[in-house]
């Protein structure tokens, strides 16, 4: 007898988030996170984060961004229309889709994601530097 196992690639996400914007929710213009934030709505702007500051930013299968990303965690499952920057790590899962460009430390990347854009690994803090 076979046994149907999965192989998961990314563990569910242990984030807890400051601020959610629900589905039923846009904003045009740029945010400045302090905290971890979930976004299943809709952002037309850059969402960047405090210097310094631990923070995460998720991407809801729901989920628009109309600008860039910038983060310590960037964490997406719906639509980028932009560039993303994780000075820790990107995750893509299933049903991520990107158009621009990925800076990450770490990646990972579910089946079923799709990317249109370049992947560009940090080496260095001087990566960021021209950015």
């Amino acid at each position: 007898m076979k046994q149907n196992t999965v192989i998961r690639l990314l563990d569910p996400s242990k984030e807890t988030f400051g601020s959610i914007i629900g589905s039923d929710l846009e904003i045009i213009g740029s945010l400045l996170a302090t905290k971890s934030l979930r976004i299943d709505g809709t952002i037309v702007g850059d969402i960047k984060t405090k210097a310094g500051a631990d923070v995460c930013i998720a991407l809801g299968k729901s989920g628009l961004v109309q600008g860039n990303i910038s983060g310590v965690r960037v964490l997406v499952a719906g639509r980028v229309e932009g560039n993303v920057l994780a000075t820790e790590r990107v995750e893509l899962h299933s049903g991520a889709d990107v158009h621009g460009d990925i800076i990450y430390a770490q990646i990972g990347i579910e089946q079923g994601a799709r990317l249109s854009g370049l992947l560009s690994k940090i080496i260095n803090d001087d990566d960021l530097d021209d950015k």
